[in-house]
């Protein structure tokens, strides 16, 4: 066991060392800034969730954490890991541990839970008979969709389709979403080459079964530093946050990669700057499309970069690459992969642009728990079997998709993300203005929520010790925490997440 957590990440040390280090908290109440905040009696969205946080154990993690996390270990690589959960205790915003500590979660299993744990709609729709049926009977979607797919998809993605792409092609996760995407934009590139309708040649067909010219040709992905598309082999040539994520692995080495607007926060008091900054950037972009070695087949970007720091532009940037790329006759791909379902206070982070035409590819998953990607209809392949797999995607996501759908629209919880993201932000930048040696750029929309500390070492114990006081929360970027609530994260959590906030920030300060 020494030996494994040695080899740790400093980020995952300094977790598990927080509270047997002896973390002590000066005094807290004659500073506390949050005991006129009266959300706690607000209505809940989940019934049955514990009022508050509660740590039980001397140290984090406890021994039965401890002991399960070395049983996974022998099995498979538990590095990563930073918690194992009781899934039968856990329910909406919070999360428990096998030690019985229960946090409140603000990372969401990587911010892929849109409903909390055990959420009642979707236990029954688990039990439904046509979650059962597709459980039991896996289809090959490709070659054999069963009866109600079509109906499936139209109640489910097709209802939320993105403004002008009335195509889904589903898939497994976020990392194949992009990867099938970049396979589209290529065949597409190639065909408007040849000709659309213009077969496609036996010199073509017998190269490619030789990795060699033309059949293989050689196209790329344009991506922007500071992106992250996922870590697959096509995708991870445009991720651009973590080397570890990289190294040893062959890349596409023609594939361009383009800086990201370095914006100063708060935006409205750095507009100048800012626009500047972009237009650096826009110029950037432009020179490497006109210079670029390879053909480029299509740009993809993320609203938000998330991994690589909650990173923001304007819709004027976004305008303008959408600009360029008709321009050049590239296709734009827009990675809501992290930002799509409401959690930025509209559905899809991009309908903030008002683009003057829609991107050609729209990328899902994570709070969906399904993944794909909406399309013109133009982007279809020519031909079956060319943008392939055995499943094709998974009847029983689309399902727990539709059920998602249902209780959002029920429920309004776009809104409540966009109320209570605003009121959340509002507050931490009181506590920005507060600890100004601790706590910096504070920025984001809805909850889609992050801020920075001085440097990574301080953001990592930071983490550490929101954790011993019950919030759960994670890092991104060089030194910021990213905020990824559920859609159910109300004003009242948020109190209790400003608390523990001020009480670290107070104690480092």
């Amino acid at each position: 066991m020494a030996t494994r957590f040695a080899l740790q990440s400093p980020l995952r040390t300094a977790l598990f060392s927080a509270r047997s280090s002896n973390i002590t908290y000066r005094s807290f109440a004659s500073v506390s800034a949050f005991h006129g905040r009266i959300h706690k009696d607000q209505k809940e969205l989940v019934h049955g969730e514990p009022k508050r946080p509660k740590i039980v154990t001397s140290t984090i993690p406890g021994p039965k954490t401890k002991a399960g996390l070395q049983h996974l270990d022998s099995l498979q690589d538990t590095r990563a890991a930073t918690m194992m959960t009781d899934l039968n205790k856990s329910i909406g915003n919070y999360v428990v541990d096998l030690d019985g500590n229960t946090y409140l979660d603000l990372f969401c299993q990587i911010a892929s839970l849109p409903l909390g744990y055990n959420s009642k709609a979707l236990i029954d729709a688990a039990s439904s008979p046509e979650m059962i049926q597709m459980l039991v009977n896996r289809p090959a979607l490709g070659v054999q969709p069963h009866s109600t797919w079509a109906k499936t998809l139209e109640e489910s993605f097709m209802s939320v389709a993105p403004k002008g792409l009335n195509q889904v092609f589903t898939a497994m996760c976020g990392s194949c979403s992009n990867e099938t995407a970049y396979k589209a934009a290529f065949m597409y590139h190639q065909r408007k080459k040849r000709g659309l309708t213009a077969e496609i040649s036996s010199e073509d067909l017998n190269s490619c079964m030789k990795n060699a010219l033309p059949g293989s040709p050689d196209l790329a992905i344009m991506s922007f530093d500071g992106g992250f598309h996922g870590r697959l082999f096509g995708s991870l040539s445009t991720t651009h946050t973590k080397a570890l994520h990289k190294v040893d692995i062959p890349a596409f080495s023609h594939w361009v990669s383009s800086p990201f607007p370095n914006l100063k926060y708060p935006l409205d008091k750095h507009q100048a700057e800012n626009s500047k900054e972009e237009a650096r950037c826009l110029k950037a972009a432009e020179d490497k499309m006109k210079k670029a070695k390879t053909p480029i087949a299509a740009l993809i970007v993320e609203p938000i970069q998330s991994e690589g720091g909650d990173n923001h532009a304007s819709p004027a940037f976004f305008q303008g690459l959408r600009d360029l790329t008709k321009k050049h006759d590239i296709l734009m791909i827009v990675d809501e992969v992290q930002t799509g379902v409401g959690t930025t206070g509209q559905f899809w982070a991009h309908d903030a642009w008002g683009l003057t035409s829609p991107p050609d590819i729209v990328t899902f998953s994570k709070k969906f728990q399904a993944a794909g990607w909406f399309h013109r209809p133009e982007v279809r392949a020519d031909a079956p079997y060319r943008n392939f797999n055995t499943w094709m995607g998974d009847p029983i996501r689309a399902l727990q998709a539709k059920t998602i759908l249902h209780e959002i629209k029920s429920k309004d919880l776009v809104k409540n993300a966009a109320e209570t993201g605003a009121y959340l932000k509002q507050e931490l930048q009181q506590l920005e203005s507060k600890y100004p040696k601790v706590l910096s750029a504070v920025r984001g929309r809805g909850t889609f929520l992050a801020f920075d500390l001085p440097d990574p070492q301080q953001r990592d114990v930071f983490v550490s010790k929101l954790r011993s006081l019950g919030v759960n929360t994670g890092g991104c970027g060089p030194k910021s925490i990213r905020l990824r609530p559920m859609l159910v994260f109300q004003k009242k959590h948020a109190d209790i997440f400003l608390e523990a906030v001020e009480k670290v920030a107070y104690e480092s300060s």
